[in-house]
């Protein structure tokens, strides 16, 4: 089976000017969201705080006769909450505002419900608030909202983008002194990736020589990371995925060409093609919205606007390491200049902490302990019960900060949800 379009990174132009192609960006985006404007019901949007979700919120409240409502996820955790640039874009365009305000109780009694909706495992917790956010929608009369999705895989957002250029670069001139600069300037959201020593951060960005050959170099540590969790495994499953080559399925994935794309375009493939469709617009996106009966709609996801994307010189997508360069040229005038100018941070949720209280030691709802004990684990076999009774000691205590604990433990725990919920009750 294979889709009927692809988008192709490899037509894009070398010379565009810089001031023509962020009008004509505009002018797109302004098209498209008019076009998903059309409804036989009131039209809502979603507001992150971000760029994104900033230009959506202000080119509907610009096209539209009515006020605006929007909707928004806050969380007391402070390292996760964007309530201050949610608020600066609220005040600026007077929209009818509401939001919900998440909990790290929220998010664990949430999950049962997230995981029956999205039907496969997750890694990470951020679905959960938005399942709550479209209940919130669905309550207030809102069947249609508009959602900023798309933009950081086609314009070039995500730090996975800045990851890959700074590994290459650091591959090419692996004696320059700008490394541990360079390295600082990755995800600086992540406090627990920040406060590493600078040899754990170059072990971790570590590019071997085979690595600078492969058609998936942008992604290597992410995937890398994402492995790590098979040593939950129980000794079955390891057997029974023996002969399975993820590479080789990825590999067929890969359109003619590719090899010759920048290392920009194709990041920016594999994130549009993998991450994009089988969890932003699925697990996070669609099946959170639909299990209250919202539909979102995505302007940056308007063909045209992918097509317009993709043509363009890779330094109007990321010039040197400022992300989404020509969508900011555009939006300028736009958004807040606090929006505007803010570092990158993409949404996210407390994972661990919204499992295990550190100060407690307790799990927040009794199915976590339930489904993550040796008995439920062996039952049913596909983990192995002592290493994941040493990862949820680690939760347990509050040290599980690392993005691998994280997202093993969701993972773990989103799994045995699964199979209690769809296996064992059948």
């Amino acid at each position: 089976m294979w889709p009927y379009w692809q988008v192709d990174f490899g037509d894009s132009r070398s010379r565009v000017d810089e001031g023509e192609a962020a009008a004509q960006l505009l002018e797109l985006l302004t098209d498209a969201t008019r076009i998903r404007l059309r409804s036989d019901v009131p039209v809502g949007a979603y507001l992150s705080g971000g760029l994104d979700s900033s230009v959506t919120t202000t080119l509907v409240n610009r096209i539209s006769a009515d006020r605006l409502r929007t909707f928004s996820v806050t969380f007391d955790d402070p390292e996760f909450d964007e309530s201050a640039w949610q608020n600066d874009v609220v005040a600026r365009l007077s929209t009818d505002h509401q939001a919900i305000r998440c909990s790290y109780d929220d998010i664990a009694r949430a999950l049962p419900d997230v995981v029956r909706h999205a039907e496969k495992p997750i890694l990470r917790t951020a679905p959960a608030p938005l399942f709550l956010l479209s209940r919130l929608v669905r309550d207030a009369g809102y069947k249609v909202v508009l959602t900023g999705e798309g933009a950081d895989e086609y314009l070039g957002g995500y730090d996975i983008f800045k990851e890959a250029q700074v590994r290459r670069f650091w591959a090419r001139n692996p004696d320059s002194r700008c490394r541990p600069l360079l390295l600082k300037r990755l995800y600086p959201y992540m406090k627990d990736l920040q406060a590493q020593p600078e040899a754990w951060r170059r072990r971790f960005f570590r590019v071997e020589a085979a690595d600078l050959d492969s058609p998936f170099f942008s992604h290597l540590p992410r995937w890398e990371l994402t492995a790590w969790s098979k040593r939950f495994f129980s000794e079955d499953l390891k057997h029974r995925l023996a002969g399975h080559d993820a590479w080789r399925e990825a590999r067929e994935l890969l359109p003619s060409g590719y090899a010759r794309w920048d290392v920009l375009s194709q990041a920016q493939f594999l994130e549009a093609t993998v991450l994009l469709p089988g969890y932003i617009l699925s697990s996070q996106g669609d099946r959170m919205a639909m299990a209250h009966s919202v539909e979102g709609r995505f302007p940056f996801l308007d063909h045209r606007v992918i097509e317009f994307a993709s043509r363009l010189p890779p330094r109007l997508r990321m010039k040197t390491l400022n992300e989404k360069y020509l969508l900011k040229r555009a939006a300028a005038r736009l958004v807040p200049e606090s929006v505007a100018k803010r570092p990158k941070q993409p949404y996210r949720a407390p994972d661990a902490r919204s499992l295990f209280d550190p100060a407690t030691r307790r799990a927040r709802c009794d199915y976590i302990d339930e489904l993550l004990s040796p008995t439920r684990l062996r039952d049913a076999g596909l983990f192995d019960a002592a290493a994941v009774g040493k990862l949820v000691a680690k939760a347990r205590n509050g040290q599980a900060t690392g993005v691998r604990d994280n997202m093993a433990l969701v993972g773990i725990l989103s799994t045995q949800l699964l199979v209690h919920q769809f296996i064992d009750r059948s």
